[in-house]
């Protein structure tokens, strides 16, 4: 079942954000995400907040959190953040529709989605607006629907090209769908399309890792984003690995199949631009722009059951389940859960924690005095490049991208 929402303090009904919130907004660029909680199954890995039709169940809550009213009750949230956010003026510079899996919804659902943002807030010329998708989930027809209504960018969920992959991970669909997809979404006119890849499945070899690699990049999408499996506790995996059904796939060979990526990536002429995300060498337009907002610290509201949101240093995020979001939002009360805002200090140490992930890595005048002489001491240990550190920076190297979090946890301190 989808994680726990963190502790915070109340938000207030109506929404409203204290006043410093849109202090030098005008500087900083706003994006929105829209999440769509709905799954055909659930995968075993996942502790997202998304819920299947049996874990919706009936009654006035299954009629609440209906799927096929679900894109107006959205639609009044992207109301209720115009009247919050109120005369300024920016338009939206990029949206996201995640999940879940969107593409249970009609295009035109997603479509009326994003003329909201479209009629509330406008959208600035070059808006970059994505969705992700389920392969099974779309096909021409839909794929051309989403981008007459307007969609640039799409993200297919591939996971692997291996059939036993799947099945561990409890993935739906099939070999060799996802790069089908990518060319039927460029035959829509698409520009850009990612696909998401996954290693360290239990079971999973190298040669299966070099497999599905190859297979993503035959498919010729301009961004291949590789995550390295998390086992969440409370899911289905998570109970067969204690079971001992399956085996866990350790660290070592989470940094192995790292650098298998990394190499074959770059040969194809991708280069990594964060940790786990690579982008044609050289198209900055082909980088996933939505999430290097939230990389930078800048503005973004999220609607949507569980949605998290960040607006000038303040951060909140709505209930979970979609019937008491959509209660929420049909008595003319604002769904935020709880909120908290932050400090400087907090928001520096956030600037280090993303901004090191980043290719262009983060100024080391952000760094405390002794996070100062742990990157010095990084630095000579090959974990931070040396050119970048004499001009200022903290860029991780290979192995530091390798050693990550250690990295961070060493420079915050």
């Amino acid at each position: 079942m989808p994680s726990a929402l963190p502790d915070g303090e109340p938000v207030p009904s109506d929404g409203s954000l204290p006043p410093h919130a849109l202090a030098g907004s005008d500087r900083r660029p706003l994006g929105m995400y829209l999440h769509v909680p709905y799954c055909a199954t659930r995968c075993g890995y996942c502790d997202f907040n998304t819920y299947t039709a049996t874990e919706l169940g009936g009654g006035s809550d299954g009629v609440l959190a209906s799927r096929d009213t679900y894109a107006g009750t959205l639609v009044e949230e992207i109301r209720l953040a115009r009247k919050v956010l109120g005369d300024d003026p920016r338009p939206v510079e990029t949206v996201f529709v995640g999940g879940g899996t969107p593409t249970l919804l009609p295009a035109a659902d997603l479509g009326r989605m994003l003329a909201a943002v479209r009629e509330e807030f406008g959208l600035a010329d070059d808006a970059e607006v994505t969705t992700e998708a389920n392969p099974e989930s779309v096909d021409a027809a839909y794929l051309a629907e989403l981008r007459e209504a307007g969609f640039n960018r799409i993200s297919f969920g591939m996971q692997s090209a291996r059939a036993h992959v799947l099945r561990v991970l409890e993935r739906t669909h099939t070999p060799g769908r996802p790069e089908k997809c990518v060319a039927l979404a460029r035959a829509a006119g698409f520009r850009h399309v990612n696909l998401d890849l996954i290693y360290g499945t239990p079971g999973e070899s190298d040669d299966d890792w070099r497999a599905s690699l190859e297979a993503a990049l035959g498919a010729g999408p301009d961004h291949i984003s590789a995550y390295a499996l998390i086992v969440e506790e409370g899911t289905r995996l998570a109970r067969r690995i204690r079971r001992g059904e399956v085996p866990m796939t350790d660290d070592d060979v989470h940094a192995d199949r790292y650098l298998i990526a990394e190499e074959r990536l770059s040969a194809a002429g991708l280069e990594w631009y964060e940790v786990s995300n690579w982008a044609v060498a050289g198209d900055t337009a082909a980088r996933c722009r939505h999430n290097e907002l939230y990389w930078t610290g800048a503005d973004w509201w999220g609607a949507g059951p569980g949605a998290h949101s960040h607006v000038g240093g303040v951060r909140w995020w709505n209930v979970k389940h979609p019937a008491a979001y959509a209660r929420a939002l049909a008595e003319g009360r604002s769904p935020g859960a709880g909120r908290e805002v932050l400090s400087a200090e907090d928001q520096r140490i956030e600037r280090i924690l993303l901004e090191l992930r980043l290719r262009e890595g983060c100024p080391l005048g952000l760094l405390a005095p002794q996070g100062a002489k742990a990157a010095e001491r990084a630095r000579d240990d090959g974990l931070l490049e040396p050119d970048a550190y004499e001009r200022g920076r903290a860029r991780l190297t290979l192995r530091g991208r390798l050693l990550a979090d250690a990295v961070v946890r060493d420079l915050v301190d």
